[in-house]
């Protein structure tokens, strides 16, 4: 039996007695963080070209809807809708990560879950199981190869999200399983992503889990109507990894512990609107926030070196080139004591600048993922004293016990209201997601 078989027939049979309470609590949670991202990229008009393009190219049917639209101008055909929420929930670089796959989880996904369910009339339990299904096939999907899409310059959120998103959609759709496998097979036709704006500071990655989505649902559809794709889509020879990484993964790497092991329990809440691979730096650098600091050198895992460190990378080009420069975000912590959305509108303050100037980065080997690594950091001041700062790892993260105070905090200060976080919240008790949608509408 391929992978994509049994992707299928797990996720088609998937019942709310086989998700765990904790695990179906995640997965509400990162429901909530992705759909709070969303609305704040929406408020910043952060995700303008994608919202526009999707109104001019899906009116024609209103299925579902684009979140922070006017009603009038909110419901565009779900395919449509679900690539502008996907590019809306990334726009910021806000949204969540798992560590291991170096995917963002809820981008390329729940867009889907949410598009497709509010076309089909879905409730908000098949909404969450589809989103399950979904977040745990792209986070297995990306850790079969750990940095393996990455070291080859592809995104490996939209290599594997465009299969997770033809998931989610097959599963609300109530596709068969050999339809779930062929929209799993033309969906690996799909997959993709260039890193190549980590050398223009272009913001193509924005778009990455909005084409996933997009894909995902076209995907689907193709196969509800006969379209076939290749069984074979993740082993094969000219599979996922066999075409885009040159090599083929077995599928045990995917496959081992399907249902009692849950990467989706995994997945880390960014606290800022940056590249997770520096978040743990940004982390000990608050520490420094208030000394007079003339230099610092910091510890970066070697699988991060060439996304967020670099000649040039202390004066960025463009604002999102900002979110990928260690050098320059850690000043940015240094002198203000925070990084938020605001702190990426300008990127000219002398303050920053001057500081980044002097923000060195040592390659060291860690154990484990890139995105899991330690933040180390050591700095003089300027009277000559030698001073460190140092976590374990990044905050937000699956271990980390304020996590659930951390997604509240957050989603109240993106979305702005108690009870719309509450309203979604409550999304596997809900009979339609009518309520979910307003909550979204109203901010």
């Amino acid at each position: 039996m391929t992978v994509a078989c049994e992707l299928a027939e797990w996720a088609l049979g998937l019942g709310v007695e086989d998700v765990p309470e904790a695990v179906r609590h995640a997965a509400v949670r990162h429901v909530l963080d992705g759909l709070g991202c969303a609305v704040a990229a929406a408020r910043r008009g952060a995700a303008d070209p994608a919202v526009r393009t999707a109104r001019e190219l899906g009116g024609g049917r209103p299925e579902a809807t684009i979140i922070g639209q006017p009603p009038s101008a909110a419901r565009v055909t779900r395919a449509e809708a679900a690539f502008a929420n996907g590019v809306l929930m990334h726009a910021l670089d806000f949204d969540d990560t798992h560590a291991g796959g170096l995917v963002h989880a809820s981008a390329p996904v729940v867009p889907v879950a949410l598009a497709e369910a509010e076309a089909l009339g879905r409730t908000g339990s098949d909404l969450l199981l589809a989103a399950v299904a979904g977040l745990e096939t792209v986070c297995r999907l990306g850790a079969a190869a750990p940095h393996g899409f990455h070291a080859r310059g592809l995104h490996a959120t939209a290599a594997c999200g465009v299969l997770a998103a033809a998931l989610t959609a097959s599963r609300l759709r109530g596709l068969t399983v050999a339809e779930t496998v062929d929209a799993l097979g033309i969906a690996g036709s799909q997959a993709g992503g260039l890193l190549e704006f980590l050398n223009t500071g272009a913001s193509t990655k924005q778009l990455h889990p909005g084409f996933a989505a997009r894909g995902g649902v076209l995907a689907a559809s193709l196969a509800s109507h006969g379209a076939s794709g290749p069984g074979s889509v993740v082993e094969g020879e000219y599979g996922l990894y066999g075409a885009l990484l040159g090599r083929r993964v077995p599928p045990a790497a995917v496959l081992d512990g399907l249902g009692e092991r849950w990467e989706l329990t995994r997945i880390t809440v960014k606290p800022y609107p940056a590249c997770q691979l520096m978040h743990a730096q940004l982390d000990a650098a608050r520490e420094f926030h208030g000394k007079d600091v003339a230099s610092i050198t910091a510890e970066v895992h070697p699988d991060a070196a060439s996304i967020v460190c670099g000649d040039g990378k202390e004066r960025p080009r463009t604002s999102y080139d900002a979110k990928f420069s260690l050098p320059w975000s850690v000043a940015a912590m240094v002198v203000d004591g925070t990084v938020t959305a605001a702190t990426y509108d300008e990127i000219d303050r002398p303050d920053v600048l001057a500081l980044a100037a002097r923000v060195g980065t040592e390659v060291v080997a860690f154990g484990g993922a890139a995105a899991d690594q330690p933040g180390r950091l050591r700095a003089v001041t300027r009277d000559g004293k030698e001073i460190r700062a140092e976590v374990p790892r990044s905050g937000g993260g699956p271990d980390d016990p304020g996590i659930d105070a951390l997604v509240w905090d957050k989603a109240l200060a993106n979305i702005g209201s108690p009870g719309s976080v509450d309203r979604i919240l409550a999304l596997p008790g809900l009979t339609t997601i009518q309520p979910l949608l307003k909550a979204l509408e109203e901010q």
